[in-house]
């Protein structure tokens, strides 16, 4: 049975999935005899090294430091695409962005979006029974046809694209305090909240910076509601927080909280929201009936400079498919199953949440094929083992195959990437232009190199012959552009608004 028909299945004999569940899963189990809840933090541009479990300033982020304590820190963990809607698109649904043909960061203009065949984590768990919300930035079309509420989630309040895609945009205010006759290059930014009962609504159709800075307490607020309303059943709940995605905002309570600027003060205010919805959790009594993973989508935005935060030693940041663009600081928690204070530096990705978390409440598999691995061993095991990947493809742009990897060596293909070169980003929320370099093909050693600074392939010609060899496959079922392949033999569609189908409306200020 495909997991579509499950979902079918799933509304008559609902309390039949929660009993079921338990008995199929291989992996940890409830202790109260039910799946476990799962929750899923997914910030925005959030870097390597912006956590203390991750070597950023511990006292910004105590909670996140007690979620490190209490659980694992997952260290190579890695996303699709350093860029918003791939790697949002990958969580989602267990696949290359490639795959499924959602590239780059989609705009109000765009026409495109997540594909209604495409199963998304919400849909494996309304398959058993759950009840799915999601809080936060959405990033996958934000025509009604694309939204949350068509793909699973029950609930969902919050912001179709990212938060910078508006009128007060700094590029935007810049343009119009040198011509107050300028046009904006975005239109205003909408709040949306849907159900899948009763449809969409925009319930702010031109959010301002006041509202701006009250959304992550807003998205807190709603997600404890949520998660307080459910307190015998499962449930799913995706929070998606738009910070620390630049334009930086802040509520009142923690502007100027850190004394170290406003990044930091974005910080303290994110992590005291994961606080507050773990304290939510551990109200109702399900702390050890409940998953947690804490990631982002992607690198700093560097450009940004002290709006941005730091990838630490990894190499460069956002937009780019070396290790500061694309590995994530990722923390898991389920006390009583994920082995308290303990680190895995085994390679894993978000395609591979999907798959785990089928695996792990005995939901079947999507329809349609998928790239990831269940990596419950890596989240559960004493022992992490072994990556399920022995290769892994890191794809940027409109399928340029730019680089790929095993569990310690990485291959970087010569391709064209933006970098500040050594100079120093913006200030104040205005970014600095990057400088286009030139990338030689290389091969790095991860284990012993992990800045990328050093290429080994004279020393280690088989490993580059191996990966040669794996990303030819690659190209053949995705397509490599740098190589002139546009497409490749499973590259799937994206959802597409037809014409007559109904439209989010944009108003242009």
């Amino acid at each position: 049975m495909n997991i579509r028909h499950s979902l079918r299945l799933a509304k008559v004999l609902g309390a039949f999935w929660l009993l079921a569940a338990n008995i199929e899963a291989k992996t940890p189990s409830s202790s109260e005899g039910q799946p476990p809840n799962i929750v899923i933090f997914f910030m925005d541009d959030m870097a390597y090294a912006d956590i203390g479990p991750f070597g950023g300033d511990a006292s910004l982020t105590p909670n996140l430091n007690q979620i490190a304590n209490e659980g694992r820190r997952l260290t190579d963990f890695v996303v699709s695409s350093a860029v918003c809607s791939a790697s949002r698109s990958a969580l989602m649904t267990g696949c290359y962005h490639r795959r499924i043909s959602i590239h780059g960061a989609l705009g109000p203009t765009a026409k495109t979006g997540i594909h209604e065949d495409e199963t998304t984590i919400a849909e494996i768990c309304k398959s058993k029974g759950y009840a799915t919300a999601m809080f936060g930035k959405w990033h996958l079309g934000h025509h009604p046809k694309f939204l949350p509420h068509r793909h699973g989630f029950d609930t969902y309040y919050g912001i179709p694209y990212s938060n910078d895609m508006w009128p007060r945009h700094p590029a935007t205010l810049a343009k119009k305090a040198r011509d107050p006759n300028a046009k904006s290059n975005w239109p205003n930014l909408p709040v949306i909240q849907a159900t899948a009962e009763k449809g969409h609504r925009i319930v702010n159709d031109n959010m301002q910076p006041t509202d701006q800075q009250q959304f992550t307490k807003e998205l807190t607020k709603r997600s404890v509601e949520f998660i307080k309303s459910h307190p015998t059943d499962p449930f799913f709940l995706y929070v998606p927080n738009p910070m620390p995605h630049v334009p930086l905002q802040v509520s009142d309570e923690f502007f100027g909280k850190s004394g170290k600027g406003l990044f930091a003060d974005v910080m303290m205010e994110v992590d005291w929201s994961v606080g507050e919805i773990i304290d939510a959790i551990k109200d109702i009594g399900v702390e050890r009936n409940t998953l947690v993973l804490f990631t982002s989508d992607n690198g700093p935005w560097l450009s940004y400079g002290d709006h941005a935060g730091s990838a630490g030693s990894l190499r460069e940041g956002k937009g780019t498919m070396f290790e500061g663009g694309y590995r994530e600081p990722t923390l898991v928690w389920w006390p009583g199953h994920v082995p308290a204070g303990t680190s895995c530096d085994t390679l894993c990705s978000t395609i591979d949440v999907l798959p785990t978390i089928a695996k792990l409440i005995g939901a079947e598999s999507p329809e349609l094929p998928i790239d990831g691995h269940d990596i419950s061993n890596i989240w559960f095991g004493e022992d992490c083992g072994k990556s399920p990947h022995e290769a892994f493809v890191g794809y940027y742009g409109k399928g340029q195959l730019q680089t790929i990897r095993d569990d310690r060596f990485k291959l970087v293909f010569p391709h064209r990437y933006r970098s500040l070169n050594g100079s120093v980003g913006g200030t104040a929320g205005l970014p600095v232009k990057y400088t286009m370099l030139d990338a030689q093909q290389a091969l790095y050693d991860l284990e012993n190199d992990l800045s990328e600074t050093t290429d080994v392939s004279d020393e280690h010609p088989e490993v580059v012959e191996r990966l040669m060899k794996a990303a030819d496959s690659y190209r053949a079922k995705f397509g490599d552009t740098l190589k002139g392949i546009k497409t490749g033999s499973e590259v799937r569609s994206p959802g597409k608004l037809l014409a007559g189908e109904e439209e989010l409306p944009l108003v242009w200020p």
